[in-house]
């Protein structure tokens, strides 16, 4: 991005067009690159002086100070001087002061001549160092840019192309991978809405007008959404501009704006600090749901959205979408309850802020409303999720039949469930005549019975365990209670089995 005053736009015919520079700019970009290069060791005046004369000889001074400030960010300036400056500009004042200060050439150099002794150093090392560390007099230390010429000219445009959106109120995207647009305007927070146009479907960004007042926060998102754009295939933009109070139409495209070969700033992962925390948090629970980020976008009449999660139950086909509204302007709370009321045919919950105060008109639209303040409190989702649960777990229990035989002599419930695509909760009143259940493991009846035989009194647990282990059988203290046995332990040496009391 460039600064306010680098802005180089056209505003022929009422519209607003950023001037873009092509291949015929490329011998202004090599040149401005070779300066800075020539400079590398000396100061930053000597550089300044030279850009100068660039800025002179050219047609276009703003575009040369444009590719300066880009090239600029690549150089490393220092302080050289032999002593720091600070300490020398007050051994200087505090010298002044003794010979009752500075009015004539002669008192001046007498005042450096005692701080030089005072220091130790020579007089011209001093007056070298007095202030080297204003920017003139900094040095450039080293000059490695990453970009050539012609990536020059590409992040040009795209810097200036960022730099006219920092006035726009409302932007409108089309592009060949959408979801990555959403996923980036979500993450930027950025509020939004998709609509559904006979070009396809189109991302409307709403802007800072649409709030309370204008944010720096927002022009720089829409500024960094623009990264994200151009890094698509096919994409095109029109944004509103606000011009000095005159609204006027940006429209871009990837002909115009590209991303020069180098990484993108990483942006923040969540578009919020509630979901990133929720998200964070379900993830250490162990429920038979798996959270989806940002999934597929759900029609909502000539508009789209895409909810924040969806949970998906591990054993069924089935989808409950989880949209957080955190506090928002009344008007995009209206959007996004006009957005709910035209989701049809899916479980939505719907986290909503207790200052919004829409809890019931949410409810009123047939999805279920988790109130919240700070943060979403996971006994609310994971209470909504098992009343879904209970009646998935019913429908999948339906379909297994009374009896199971499996046929191994040993297998846990995790495992038959997992063979049979259903949850451990839908084997419950499935009858196993075959086998026991021992804790959460299935043992044949005769195995058991040859097992508990095998088993006695004073038999050290190590023994033991090696036993069941043989068989198949992990879950060792199940077994061993089922059995009649319980372990008398001695100190850290280990156990011995003994009958239970």
């Amino acid at each position: 991005m460039l600064t306010k005053d680098l802005l180089r736009v056209s505003r022929r015919g009422g519209g607003y067009r950023p001037q873009f520079v092509d291949s015929s700019r490329r011998p202004l970009a090599v040149t401005v690159l070779g300066t800075y290069e020539e400079h590398v060791g000396e100061r930053r005046g000597t550089l300044t002086a030279a850009l100068d004369d660039l800025e002179a000889e050219s047609d276009d001074f703003k575009l040369v100070r444009g590719f300066a400030a880009l090239v600029e960010r690549e150089a490393t300036f220092e302080t050289d001087a032999a002593l720091p400056p600070e300490r020398t500009r007050r051994a200087v004042f505090e010298s002044a002061e003794a010979v009752g200060g500075v009015a004539t050439d002669e008192e001046r150099a007498a005042a450096l001549d005692a701080a030089a002794d005072r220091l130790g150093v020579a007089t011209g090392a001093l007056e070298t160092s007095l202030y080297a560390d204003r920017d003139v007099n900094q040095r450039l230390a080293a000059f490695d840019s990453r970009w050539s010429p012609d990536e020059l000219l590409a992040q040009y445009n795209l810097s200036l192309a960022q730099t006219a959106l920092f006035d726009a109120t409302e932007v409108r995207v089309r592009s060949s991978d959408p979801k990555a647009l959403v996923s980036a305007v979500k993450r930027l927070r950025l509020m939004y809405e998709i609509r559904r146009t006979e070009r396809g479907r189109e991302v409307v960004v709403t802007g800072p007008d649409a709030l309370f007042r204008r944010t720096r926060r927002y022009g720089t998102g829409f500024a960094r959404l623009l990264r994200t754009v151009a890094t698509s295939t096919d994409w095109s933009l029109t944004a509103t501009i606000d011009d000095r109070g005159t609204d006027r139409e940006l429209t871009l495209t990837d002909a115009d704006v590209s991303v020069p070969g180098v990484e993108p700033v990483a942006e923040p992962t969540y578009d919020s600090g509630v979901e990133s925390d929720f998200a964070a948090r379900f993830a250490s629970l162990d429920l038979d749901w798996a959270l989806v980020r940002e999934p597929e976008p759900l029609e909502t009449g000539y508009r789209v959205m895409i909810p924040d999660f969806a949970f998906d139950y591990k054993f069924a086909d089935f989808r409950i979408y989880f949209e957080i509204m955190g506090f928002w302007t009344p008007e995009y709370v209206e959007k996004k309850l006009s957005q709910l009321e035209g989701v049809e045919g899916v479980e939505m919950l719907v986290a909503v802020d207790e200052s919004l105060g829409v809890s019931e008109e949410i409810e009123a639209r047939d999805h279920r409303a988790i109130p919240y303040s700070g943060s979403v409190r996971l006994k609310d989702v994971r209470d909504a999720l098992r009343s879904y649960e209970e009646q998935l777990v019913t429908e999948s229990a339906s379909d297994l039949p009374a009896e199971l035989r499996p046929d191994a002599d040993v297998t846990s419930f995790e495992a038959l469930a997992e063979a049979h695509g259903v949850s451990e909760a839908a084997l419950e009143d499935v009858e196993f005549p075959d086998h026991r259940r021992v804790g959460r493991t299935l043992i044949r009846s005769e195995l058991l019975e040859e097992l508990t035989a095998a088993l006695e009194p004073g038999m050290s647990l190590e023994d033991a365990e090696a036993l069941l282990s043989s068989r198949g059988v992990t879950d060792s203290s199940s077994v061993l209670s089922e059995a009649g046995y319980e372990v008398a332990w001695e100190g850290l040496s280990g156990g011995t089995l003994r009958r239970k009391e």
